[in-house]
């Protein structure tokens, strides 16, 4: 028999607990997926140039880290600020097993992903015994170390020359040109998501969110919490770790300068932004960081390539630290919940349109 095509009922009317964890509630939420997935790959690489192409990219890798990021902070209340050196972590994985192991596009990416979640796991041991402040402290450690191991081994490493990765392929299809790579970036961003989504309504992201609730009346109800934290460590560094991997054969040369602590106040300012344990949210934030960088980057520049304006273009590069803050200070202020609540919000205008005026 036919499944009848519904609509979004006006109550709710939940009558199992498989119907309440539901990714979508109606049949019209999994056709708007659908259109939105065709028209992002069957006509957005199409109509954009090589800069949109190249900022979406960039989004997209931005997004996948910074969803792994929403799972540790935003689900599990365990803060980071290593986030960036993990992906980095991740970046220079898959850059070494490109050029000593001569491993393939389609093995690096996965296993740098999997050799980050290592190195988040144990930098997350000190989880058992600390939390807040005190985490931050010593993620914030972490940082600085894996940033030292960047620049000064060397021998791995290639020290503050880098390491030059050579163009990927897969399935023999080369993916030097960025409409080919949009395809690998966005396909693993849909599957990622996917997961991270799913994750949350297991089990094991159930037990993340009690523990961010309160962590001894989650161990009082049986949660082993220790076992947990690593894991949301383990979970988080490898979705920073696989983006970070994507990120270095996209760039095709790394080095250590951009994996460094700003990286990581980037990645916090797009979960704050976007929305704190919310999967969209992550999503919404790196368009809306990954965006403003693009336009104080470009207006940057303008500035210094007028030669009246030079001191105005110079004063304005650091303005950029300034603008994060005061854009937080704001989300936080007036929109707590970020992004992803003023979206909740439009959608649910259209779902009541006309009665909610």
């Amino acid at each position: 028999m036919m499944a009848k095509f519904a609509f979004h009922p006006c109550g709710n009317f939940n009558e199992t607990y498989e119907r309440e964890l539901t990714i979508f509630e109606t049949d019209f939420g999994r056709l708007s997926m659908i259109v939105g997935l065709i028209l992002l790959f069957g006509v957005v690489p199409f109509i954009s140039d090589a800069y949109i192409l190249y900022i979406l990219n960039t989004i997209g890798i931005y997004a996948i880290a910074a969803i792994g990021l929403n799972l540790l902070i935003g689900y599990t209340g365990q803060i980071s600020l290593g986030h960036g050196a993990f992906f980095g972590v991740g970046a220079y994985a898959a850059a070494i097993l490109a050029t000593k192991a001569s491993a393939p596009f389609i093995v690096a990416v996965p296993a740098a992903g999997f050799i980050a979640a290592l190195v988040g796991m144990i930098f997350g041991i000190p989880s058992i015994r600390l939390k807040h402040l005190y985490l931050t402290i010593a993620t914030l450690a972490s940082q600085f170390i894996l940033e030292y191991v960047f620049v000064q081994w060397d021998s791995l490493t290639g020290g503050a020359e880098g390491i030059s990765v050579a163009t990927a392929n897969i399935f023999g299809i080369d993916l030097g040109s960025d409409r080919n790579f949009f395809y690998v970036i966005f396909i693993s961003f849909v599957v990622m998501t996917w997961m991270a989504v799913n994750l949350i309504r297991t089990r094991y992201g159930r037990a993340f969110i009690a523990i961010r609730d309160n962590d001894q009346a989650a161990e009082g109800m049986g949660i082993p919490i220790f076992p947990y934290k690593l894991l949301s460590f383990a979970i988080s560094s490898f979705y920073a770790g696989f983006a970070g991997a994507l990120f270095a054969y996209y760039m095709m040369s790394i080095t250590p300068e951009p994996f460094n602590l700003w990286l990581s106040i980037e990645y916090i300012a797009m979960i704050i932004i976007g929305g704190l344990g919310s999967i969209p949210g992550a999503i919404f934030g790196s368009i809306f960081i990954v965006t403003l960088n693009e336009i104080l980057s470009n207006a940057t520049q303008i500035l210094m390539n007028l030669g009246t304006s030079m001191s105005a273009g110079i004063t304005m590069a650091p303005l950029r630290e300034f603008i994060y803050g005061l854009a937080i200070i704001l989300f936080i202020i007036f929109e707590p919940k970020g992004l992803a609540e003023l979206w909740r919000i439009v959608r649910s205008s259209f779902r009541l349109w006309p009665f909610s005026y």
